[in-house]
């Protein structure tokens, strides 16, 4: 079966291991995972594994039609392969580990000591300053300059007339898609549905995140 699920941020904690340290983790919920669709190059013009997950109380008629008996899943996500870090290309399954569309799979595909990606949407801040937004340092706080602590200052010289594209100014901050990487799997429970991953994952608690083996 692929390495790649589907899940939802519950928050950060601690795990003691054996020799006493304290590993932080964020604690991600996982429910069973269905294939529902096996996309090839012939009919969709590229391959990848779509995946259902969670329950919904109504779907559309063509989500009906495209889910059959399978379920009414929340989520639908796809997976177009793994890459691997020595080669460089996308891995492929064996004969035998080839998945099925109605096949199920759970927590279970990842073992401790996995190294995965963790992709979410970031927090969303909402309309911010240069000052929170990139760091800037503001303007003087003494001899008269009362009202410029955080302004963003110049934008630029008399030519061309008009700002640069890609000026690092105030705007929206956040809900962003951001990709963690290099993440260890600390603890896998699959009958409870829980994973356990070293570290921050972008999002917030609650949110929608995509595990993948690195």
């Amino acid at each position: 079966m692929p390495k790649f699920l589907i899940g939802k941020k519950l928050g950060m904690s601690q795990i003691f291991t054996d020799d006493g340290n304290v590993v932080p983790v964020t604690v991600i919920k996982v429910e069973p995972h269905t294939v529902v669709q096996i996309k090839t190059k012939e009919k969709d013009h590229y391959e990848a594994i779509q995946v259902g997950t969670g329950s919904a109380k109504k779907v559309s008629k063509s989500a009906k039609g495209h889910l059959k008996e399978m379920g009414n899943f929340r989520f639908l996500r796809e997976s177009r392969g793994v890459k691997t870090r020595r080669q460089g290309v996308r891995a492929t399954l064996e004969a035998s580990e080839q998945p099925k569309v109605g096949d199920k799979f759970d927590a279970s595909v990842f073992n401790p000591g996995d190294i995965v990606k963790v992709t979410g949407m970031s927090k969303g801040k909402g309309f911010q300053g240069v000052v929170k937004r990139h760091g800037f340092h503001g303007g003087w706080g003494s001899h008269g300059h009362h009202s410029v602590l955080r302004h963003a200052g110049s934008i630029g010289q008399r030519f061309p007339q008009h700002t640069l594209k890609g000026m690092r100014m105030a705007g929206r901050m956040g809900h962003d898609k951001v990709t963690t990487r290099g993440l260890a799997v600390i603890k896998v429970d699959a009958e409870k549905g829980f994973l356990a991953v070293k570290g921050a994952i972008p999002g917030n608690n609650g949110g929608l995140v995509i595990i993948q083996s690195q």
